[in-house]
């Protein structure tokens, strides 16, 4: 994350504070609708044990939790640190989400489509794409068709496929993004990533982002909340960062320490071997049977037998 001197907030920070006035929802707006790629609207922000601000927060992840005006449900996590076990935990707070909202009595059509946006800045699976959009689609194995609704589901869900229905997963990889602007959703991203706007934008919600997310514009109250987030996730990052690197060194000297145990075993080993290798050799010169050899030796017969064929000598 870029840390250098700011005049606008990060975003990590006004999702977890301002994004959920209803001031600034049209910032939220503008991000969601170029996301998904329509117009979207905040009907309100709402609440889940996923989402509630703590007293002990560690300021690795941000919800926001919100509904749109298509009674449609918004989810937005943002991760810093790298997490073996996200795809997991993303199957797992994506179907809370759907259970949180379906309650006893209600019929299966009130089961409400999800979104789930995943703002991350670290690099999750192999891919060299900085967003990547997850749907359910059904696919026929043989014809190759696409599973459309019947008729009579069509008419009465307003929809078209399945995938309308399931929940929807995008995730942005933010470090992966090369600084290329193409689109207006770009335009989000390179925010995302460096907490400034473009020289030229003109994607939804950035104008609104200049204005009120503005640092300078903010009180004094305001602006020192935001230095003590950013100081928590300095001190967050170099906590991590040195139980990564001592980990990484405790893994070295493992390393080190089993490698030198091993070479000292094989060396002894070898060794040994070498020097009864050349008693096996007179031994059988002396015409000594393989038994006799290898119980001077402290050696299995077939070992025997096999070091005096690796030397040219006959079992004879």
């Amino acid at each position: 994350m870029y840390m250098g001197q700011r005049t606008l907030v990060s975003f990590d920070w006004a999702a977890k504070s301002l994004l959920r006035q209803k001031a600034n929802f049209d910032i939220l707006e503008g991000f969601l609708s170029e996301t998904l790629y329509e117009d979207v609207t905040v009907k309100s922000i709402l609440e889940s044990e996923s989402n509630k601000v703590h007293n002990d927060d560690k300021y690795n992840q941000v919800d926001v939790f919100c509904e749109n005006s298509k009674n449609e449900l918004i989810f937005i996590e943002i991760q810093f640190y790298d997490q073996i076990d996200y795809f997991h935990r993303l199957n797992y707070a994506v179907s809370k989400v759907v259970s949180e909202h379906m309650y006893e009595g209600y019929d299966y059509d009130k089961v409400k489509k999800v979104y789930s946006i995943n703002i991350l800045y670290f690099d999750l699976g192999r891919g060299e794409d900085y967003i990547y959009h997850g749907r359910m689609e059904f696919k026929g194995i043989c014809r190759l068709d696409a599973l459309e609704l019947s008729p009579a589901q069509q008419k009465e869900f307003g929809r078209t496929y399945p995938s309308e229905i399931f929940p929807e997963i995008i995730l942005f990889k933010i470090n992966k993004f090369d600084d290329i602007i193409k689109t207006p959703l770009d335009q989000w991203v390179f925010f995302l990533k460096y907490t400034k706007l473009p020289k030229e934008y003109n994607a939804k919600g950035l104008k609104q982002v200049e204005k009120k997310l503005n640092l300078n514009k903010m009180d004094i109250a305001t602006q020192n909340n935001y230095i003590d987030y950013l100081k928590n996730v300095r001190i967050s990052q170099h906590a991590i960062e040195s139980v990564r690197k001592e980990g990484e060194q405790i893994g070295i000297q493992k390393g080190k320490l089993e490698g030198k145990l091993e070479g000292k075993l094989e060396g002894k080993l070898e060794g040994k071997l070498e020097g009864k290798t050349e008693v096996i050799l007179s031994l059988h010169e002396d015409g000594i049977s393989f038994s006799q050899i290898a119980k001077y030796t402290k050696l299995s017969e077939e070992e025997v037998r096999k070091i005096l064929i690796e030397h040219g000598k006959s079992e004879e």
